[in-house]
Protein backbone atom coordinates (compact mmCIF):
# COMPACT_ATOMS: atom_id res chain seq x y z
CA UNK A 1 0.00 0.00 0.00
CA UNK A 2 1.41 3.44 -0.90
CA UNK A 3 1.56 6.00 1.70
CA UNK A 4 2.15 9.54 1.91
CA UNK A 5 5.69 10.29 3.69
CA UNK A 6 4.88 13.92 4.56
CA UNK A 7 2.55 14.93 6.79
CA UNK A 8 -0.36 17.68 5.68
CA UNK A 9 -1.16 19.03 8.93
CA UNK A 10 0.39 23.13 8.93
CA UNK A 11 1.09 22.70 5.17
CA UNK A 12 -0.04 25.66 2.82
CA UNK A 13 -2.09 24.54 -0.77
CA UNK A 14 1.11 24.96 -2.82
CA UNK A 15 3.30 23.30 0.10
CA UNK A 16 0.75 20.09 -0.24
CA UNK A 17 0.27 20.58 -4.04
CA UNK A 18 4.18 19.76 -4.34
CA UNK A 19 3.74 16.64 -2.10
CA UNK A 20 0.80 15.43 -4.24
CA UNK A 21 3.09 16.24 -7.17
CA UNK A 22 5.89 13.81 -5.84
CA UNK A 23 3.96 11.13 -5.18
CA UNK A 24 2.15 11.80 -9.03
CA UNK A 25 5.42 11.34 -10.13
CA UNK A 26 6.30 8.18 -8.82
CA UNK A 27 3.42 5.81 -9.16
CA UNK A 28 1.25 7.97 -11.79
CA UNK A 29 0.92 12.07 -12.26
CA UNK A 30 -0.66 15.01 -10.47
CA UNK A 31 -1.86 17.37 -12.58
CA UNK A 32 -3.32 20.82 -12.15
CA UNK A 33 -6.48 21.59 -14.09
CA UNK A 34 -7.05 25.33 -14.77
CA UNK A 35 -7.26 27.34 -11.59
CA UNK A 36 -9.96 25.25 -9.40
CA UNK A 37 -9.16 21.75 -10.44
CA UNK A 38 -6.40 19.24 -9.48
CA UNK A 39 -6.21 15.35 -10.47
CA UNK A 40 -3.91 12.75 -8.87
CA UNK A 41 -3.50 9.07 -9.98
CA UNK A 42 -1.66 6.72 -8.67
CA UNK A 43 -1.85 3.01 -10.22
CA UNK A 44 -1.98 0.37 -7.64
CA UNK A 45 -4.07 -2.49 -10.27
CA UNK A 46 -6.68 -3.23 -12.90
CA UNK A 47 -9.37 -1.75 -11.38
CA UNK A 48 -9.92 2.26 -11.15
CA UNK A 49 -11.49 4.24 -8.85
CA UNK A 50 -12.18 7.16 -10.00
CA UNK A 51 -13.16 9.88 -6.90
CA UNK A 52 -14.98 13.11 -7.09
CA UNK A 53 -14.40 14.91 -4.21
CA UNK A 54 -17.52 16.80 -2.85
CA UNK A 55 -16.01 19.95 -1.16
CA UNK A 56 -17.54 19.29 1.70
CA UNK A 57 -15.27 16.58 2.27
CA UNK A 58 -12.12 19.20 2.10
CA UNK A 59 -13.70 21.74 4.68
CA UNK A 60 -14.19 18.72 7.32
CA UNK A 61 -10.55 17.31 7.12
CA UNK A 62 -8.20 19.83 5.64
CA UNK A 63 -5.25 19.44 2.81
CA UNK A 64 -5.54 15.76 2.39
CA UNK A 65 -4.84 13.09 -0.17
CA UNK A 66 -8.12 12.26 -2.50
CA UNK A 67 -11.46 10.70 -0.99
CA UNK A 68 -11.06 7.14 -0.29
CA UNK A 69 -7.77 7.20 -1.06
CA UNK A 70 -6.97 4.53 1.51
CA UNK A 71 -9.64 2.00 1.23
CA UNK A 72 -8.84 2.17 -2.60
CA UNK A 73 -5.52 0.93 -1.74
CA UNK A 74 -5.99 -1.18 0.60
CA UNK A 75 -8.37 -2.92 -2.11
CA UNK A 76 -5.25 -3.10 -4.46
CA UNK A 77 -7.05 -0.96 -6.82
CA UNK A 78 -5.60 2.47 -8.64
CA UNK A 79 -7.45 5.57 -7.94
CA UNK A 80 -7.99 8.76 -10.45
CA UNK A 81 -9.06 11.70 -7.69
CA UNK A 82 -10.34 14.35 -8.97
CA UNK A 83 -10.64 17.66 -6.66
CA UNK A 84 -12.05 20.63 -6.65
CA UNK A 85 -10.87 23.98 -5.31
CA UNK A 86 -14.05 25.59 -5.46
CA UNK A 87 -18.16 24.92 -5.74
CA UNK A 88 -17.92 24.46 -8.94
CA UNK A 89 -19.47 21.44 -9.78
CA UNK A 90 -16.80 20.58 -12.08
CA UNK A 91 -18.08 22.99 -14.76
CA UNK A 92 -15.23 23.84 -16.14
CA UNK A 93 -13.39 23.83 -20.27
CA UNK A 94 -10.38 22.45 -18.42
CA UNK A 95 -12.28 19.35 -16.56
CA UNK A 96 -13.67 18.88 -20.11
CA UNK A 97 -10.64 18.95 -22.04
CA UNK A 98 -8.65 16.72 -19.57
CA UNK A 99 -11.07 13.62 -19.61
CA UNK A 100 -11.58 14.58 -23.41
CA UNK A 101 -7.66 13.84 -23.79
CA UNK A 102 -8.06 10.63 -21.13
CA UNK A 103 -10.41 9.17 -24.07
CA UNK A 104 -8.32 10.06 -26.80
CA UNK A 105 -5.33 8.33 -25.33
CA UNK A 106 -6.75 5.55 -24.17
CA UNK A 107 -6.30 5.71 -20.82
CA UNK A 108 -8.90 3.89 -19.54
CA UNK A 109 -8.23 0.93 -21.63
CA UNK A 110 -5.49 -0.35 -19.59
CA UNK A 111 -7.74 -1.33 -16.70
CA UNK A 112 -10.25 -4.41 -16.29
CA UNK A 113 -12.82 -2.59 -14.46
CA UNK A 114 -13.12 1.34 -13.64
CA UNK A 115 -15.75 2.73 -11.77
CA UNK A 116 -17.13 5.82 -10.99
CA UNK A 117 -17.79 7.30 -7.09
CA UNK A 118 -18.87 10.44 -6.27
CA UNK A 119 -21.47 12.04 -3.27
CA UNK A 120 -23.77 15.07 -4.04
CA UNK A 121 -21.71 17.61 -6.27
CA UNK A 122 -19.65 14.65 -6.91
CA UNK A 123 -22.41 12.13 -7.42
CA UNK A 124 -23.08 14.56 -10.21
CA UNK A 125 -19.34 14.78 -11.54
CA UNK A 126 -19.34 11.00 -11.23
CA UNK A 127 -22.43 10.75 -13.72
CA UNK A 128 -21.53 13.12 -16.00
CA UNK A 129 -17.72 12.48 -16.63
CA UNK A 130 -18.15 8.65 -16.56
CA UNK A 131 -19.26 9.47 -20.39
CA UNK A 132 -15.68 9.11 -21.32
CA UNK A 133 -15.46 5.92 -20.29
CA UNK A 134 -18.72 3.84 -21.61
CA UNK A 135 -18.77 0.36 -20.17
CA UNK A 136 -17.60 2.00 -16.90
CA UNK A 137 -19.95 1.69 -13.49
CA UNK A 138 -21.10 4.45 -11.35
CA UNK A 139 -21.41 5.02 -7.57
CA UNK A 140 -23.21 8.05 -7.03
CA UNK A 141 -25.13 8.77 -3.91
CA UNK A 142 -26.89 11.65 -3.86
CA UNK A 143 -26.26 13.11 -7.18
CA UNK A 144 -27.66 16.33 -8.83
CA UNK A 145 -28.46 15.26 -12.31
CA UNK A 146 -27.92 19.06 -13.39
CA UNK A 147 -28.18 22.72 -12.19
CA UNK A 148 -29.43 23.74 -15.12
CA UNK A 149 -32.19 26.48 -14.14
CA UNK A 150 -34.57 25.75 -17.41
CA UNK A 151 -34.54 22.06 -16.33
CA UNK A 152 -34.69 22.09 -12.41
CA UNK A 153 -36.02 25.26 -11.33
CA UNK A 154 -37.23 23.76 -8.07
CA UNK A 155 -33.56 23.46 -7.56
CA UNK A 156 -33.18 26.02 -5.02
CA UNK A 157 -30.12 24.72 -2.30
CA UNK A 158 -27.13 25.64 -4.85
CA UNK A 159 -27.24 29.00 -6.03
CA UNK A 160 -23.69 29.38 -5.83
CA UNK A 161 -23.72 27.12 -9.01
CA UNK A 162 -26.23 29.12 -10.90
CA UNK A 163 -23.66 31.04 -13.10
CA UNK A 164 -22.32 27.75 -13.78
CA UNK A 165 -23.22 26.34 -17.53
CA UNK A 166 -24.43 23.00 -17.18
CA UNK A 167 -25.19 22.78 -20.95
CA UNK A 168 -22.81 21.31 -23.84
CA UNK A 169 -20.05 18.69 -22.83
CA UNK A 170 -20.37 16.28 -19.50
CA UNK A 171 -23.72 18.46 -18.90
CA UNK A 172 -26.76 16.48 -18.33
CA UNK A 173 -25.86 13.83 -16.14
CA UNK A 174 -28.76 11.28 -17.22
CA UNK A 175 -28.02 11.27 -20.87
CA UNK A 176 -24.20 11.09 -19.63
CA UNK A 177 -24.42 7.60 -18.41
CA UNK A 178 -26.42 6.05 -21.09
CA UNK A 179 -23.55 3.67 -21.79
CA UNK A 180 -22.30 2.89 -17.84
CA UNK A 181 -22.38 -0.64 -17.62
CA UNK A 182 -24.56 -0.33 -13.87
CA UNK A 183 -25.69 3.21 -12.49
CA UNK A 184 -25.97 2.93 -8.93
CA UNK A 185 -28.11 5.95 -7.25
CA UNK A 186 -28.35 6.03 -4.06
CA UNK A 187 -31.04 8.80 -2.26
CA UNK A 188 -33.25 9.31 0.32
CA UNK A 189 -36.90 9.35 -1.74
CA UNK A 190 -37.97 11.52 1.32
CA UNK A 191 -36.14 14.19 0.73
CA UNK A 192 -37.78 16.07 -2.33
CA UNK A 193 -35.24 17.67 -4.37
CA UNK A 194 -32.83 14.59 -4.13
CA UNK A 195 -35.72 12.31 -5.70
CA UNK A 196 -36.51 14.57 -7.66
CA UNK A 197 -32.80 15.07 -9.32
CA UNK A 198 -32.82 10.84 -8.89
CA UNK A 199 -36.19 10.57 -11.07
CA UNK A 200 -34.73 12.20 -14.05
CA UNK A 201 -31.63 9.21 -14.34
CA UNK A 202 -33.76 6.36 -16.08
CA UNK A 203 -32.84 3.61 -18.28
CA UNK A 204 -32.06 -0.06 -17.89
CA UNK A 205 -28.21 0.36 -16.41
CA UNK A 206 -29.72 2.51 -13.48
CA UNK A 207 -30.28 0.98 -10.15
CA UNK A 208 -31.62 3.13 -7.40
CA UNK A 209 -31.28 2.30 -3.50
CA UNK A 210 -33.42 3.86 -1.38
CA UNK A 211 -31.76 5.08 1.80
CA UNK A 212 -34.70 6.72 3.62
CA UNK A 213 -34.52 9.26 7.03
CA UNK A 214 -30.72 9.84 5.93
CA UNK A 215 -31.31 13.31 4.43
CA UNK A 216 -28.96 14.92 1.82
CA UNK A 217 -25.46 13.27 3.42
CA UNK A 218 -26.35 10.00 3.17
CA UNK A 219 -22.35 9.24 2.61
CA UNK A 220 -21.45 10.60 5.66
CA UNK A 221 -24.26 8.53 7.27
CA UNK A 222 -22.81 4.97 5.63
CA UNK A 223 -19.48 5.72 6.95
CA UNK A 224 -20.67 6.25 10.63
CA UNK A 225 -22.66 2.75 9.72
CA UNK A 226 -19.44 1.13 8.91
CA UNK A 227 -21.03 -0.05 4.96
CA UNK A 228 -19.98 2.48 2.45
CA UNK A 229 -16.63 -0.01 2.21
CA UNK A 230 -18.82 -3.08 1.57
CA UNK A 231 -21.31 -1.19 -0.59
CA UNK A 232 -18.88 0.45 -2.86
CA UNK A 233 -16.96 -2.79 -3.23
CA UNK A 234 -20.14 -4.90 -3.86
CA UNK A 235 -20.51 -2.41 -6.59
CA UNK A 236 -17.01 -3.05 -8.06
CA UNK A 237 -17.19 -6.46 -8.24
CA UNK A 238 -20.70 -6.73 -9.49
CA UNK A 239 -22.32 -8.57 -6.04
CA UNK A 240 -24.36 -5.45 -5.12
CA UNK A 241 -27.75 -6.18 -5.40
CA UNK A 242 -30.94 -5.35 -3.81
CA UNK A 243 -31.64 -7.54 -1.43
CA UNK A 244 -27.79 -7.52 -0.37
CA UNK A 245 -27.82 -3.09 -0.20
CA UNK A 246 -31.11 -3.67 2.10
CA UNK A 247 -29.21 -6.15 4.28
CA UNK A 248 -26.81 -3.80 4.60
CA UNK A 249 -28.59 -1.25 5.32
CA UNK A 250 -30.26 -3.00 8.25
CA UNK A 251 -27.15 -0.91 10.79
CA UNK A 252 -29.35 2.08 10.26
CA UNK A 253 -31.17 -0.03 13.38
CA UNK A 254 -28.50 1.16 15.46
CA UNK A 255 -27.65 4.64 14.47
CA UNK A 256 -28.78 7.55 16.16
CA UNK A 257 -28.68 9.90 13.50
CA UNK A 258 -31.29 7.83 11.29
CA UNK A 259 -33.23 6.98 14.52
CA UNK A 260 -33.67 10.83 15.47
CA UNK A 261 -34.85 11.55 11.93
CA UNK A 262 -37.43 8.73 11.91
CA UNK A 263 -38.62 9.84 15.53
CA UNK A 264 -39.03 13.67 14.18
CA UNK A 265 -41.32 12.59 11.05
CA UNK A 266 -43.47 10.39 13.16
CA UNK A 267 -47.03 12.24 13.91
CA UNK A 268 -47.07 12.82 17.79
CA UNK A 269 -51.23 13.01 17.80
CA UNK A 270 -51.90 10.25 15.46
CA UNK A 271 -48.66 7.81 16.45
CA UNK A 272 -47.68 8.18 20.82
CA UNK A 273 -47.57 4.73 21.29
CA UNK A 274 -44.98 4.22 17.98
CA UNK A 275 -42.73 7.76 19.56
CA UNK A 276 -42.68 5.72 23.30
CA UNK A 277 -41.78 2.24 21.89
CA UNK A 278 -38.90 3.74 19.48
CA UNK A 279 -37.84 6.74 22.60
CA UNK A 280 -37.83 3.87 24.69
CA UNK A 281 -35.30 1.31 22.42
CA UNK A 282 -32.88 4.24 21.97
CA UNK A 283 -33.09 5.05 25.68
CA UNK A 284 -32.30 1.50 26.36
CA UNK A 285 -29.31 1.80 24.94
CA UNK A 286 -28.01 5.18 26.12
CA UNK A 287 -28.51 8.94 26.92
CA UNK A 288 -30.40 10.87 24.57
CA UNK A 289 -32.73 14.19 25.16
CA UNK A 290 -34.34 14.26 22.74
CA UNK A 291 -35.81 11.08 22.52
CA UNK A 292 -36.60 11.58 26.11
CA UNK A 293 -38.82 14.86 25.73
CA UNK A 294 -40.51 13.11 23.36
CA UNK A 295 -40.83 10.16 25.32
CA UNK A 296 -42.26 12.25 28.35
CA UNK A 297 -44.46 13.98 26.06
CA UNK A 298 -45.96 10.75 24.03
CA UNK A 299 -46.32 8.91 27.75
CA UNK A 300 -48.65 12.26 29.16
CA UNK A 301 -50.80 11.80 25.38
CA UNK A 302 -51.37 8.14 26.21
CA UNK A 303 -52.15 8.73 30.02
CA UNK A 304 -55.02 11.09 28.68
CA UNK A 305 -56.14 8.79 26.30
CA UNK A 306 -56.02 5.35 28.83
CA UNK A 307 -53.51 3.92 26.88
CA UNK A 308 -50.79 2.51 28.68
CA UNK A 309 -47.35 3.13 27.90
CA UNK A 310 -44.10 0.86 27.08
CA UNK A 311 -42.63 -0.62 30.04
CA UNK A 312 -45.94 0.35 32.26
CA UNK A 313 -47.37 -1.68 35.02
CA UNK A 314 -50.61 -3.03 34.12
Amino acid sequence: MIELEANPDGMDKAAWDNELKAMGDKYGFFEKIGDDHSALFVKSGKTLIVTFENLDHVYEHGNRLPWGFGFVQKQGWSILGMMAHDWSWYRDEDVYAFFDRLKHEKFFDQFDKVVFYGASMGGYGACAFSAACPGASVVAISPQATLDRDLCSWERRYQVAWIRDFSGDYGYAPHMTEKAKNVFILYDPLEPPDAMHAALFQGSNVKKLKCRFQGHRIASGLIQMGILQPIVSGCVDGTMTTTEFYKLLRARRDFRRYLRELLLRIDEKKHPLMIARLAEFVLSKGNGPVFRRKLNAAKELLKKRGIAAPGAKK
